[in-house]
């Protein structure tokens, strides 16, 4: 297993992208990368399961809108995946995406579509004390860490969650 220092640039970028997009998205419950599979897996958690219909109407309405938004974007895409995992009452809503080619704009796409369809059922966990200009500062982060994943190649797989209010990042 490789050791990592603690002042290594790579594993710090990709820490601080995804605790940004945690902080900054609170409709996000985890979020994944994998540097092998070069992707990004962002999960969404619902207090409801949604039905089959359901589920295929949400997918559709996510793909079609990245794909919309990618090629206006003029952007090609290698990893574009939606999957639904259902645990008793609970549904968590997997999107899978490309590192190189996803943007800060896609991911707050998503979320807008996700808060339109969802609404009340979408677990949202909220800090109050966040002002807009902590949240514009994030933006930037985002914006200024998927910048130097996709120029500095990272070898470590990461996944941020929620707990208790707070943002975990670990090294998987």
């Amino acid at each position: 297993m490789p050791k990592y220092k603690q002042n290594d640039e790579r594993v710090s970028d990709g820490v601080n992208l995804l605790i940004s997009i945690l902080v900054r998205y609170p409709e996000i419950g985890t979020i994944s990368f994998d540097p092998q599979n070069n992707w990004l897996k962002l999960t969404f958690i619902m207090s409801t399961v949604p039905s089959e219909i359901e589920f295929n109407n949400i997918k559709n309405l996510l793909l079609n809108s990245i794909i919309a938004y990618t090629r206006l974007e003029d952007v090609s895409f290698k990893t574009l995946d939606i999957q639904l995992d259902t645990y008793d009452q609970v549904a968590m809503l997997s999107v899978f995406r490309d590192v190189h080619t996803i943007s800060k704009n896609e991911i707050a796409l998503l979320i807008t579509l996700l808060r339109g369809k969802f609404q009340s059922n979408l677990i949202t966990d909220y800090n109050d004390s966040l002002l807009e200009e902590d949240l514009l500062i994030q933006e930037e982060v985002i914006e200024d860490m998927l910048t130097s994943i996709k120029k500095h190649h990272t070898e470590n797989r990461l996944i941020g969650i929620r707990e208790d209010g707070r943002v975990l990042v670990f090294n998987k």
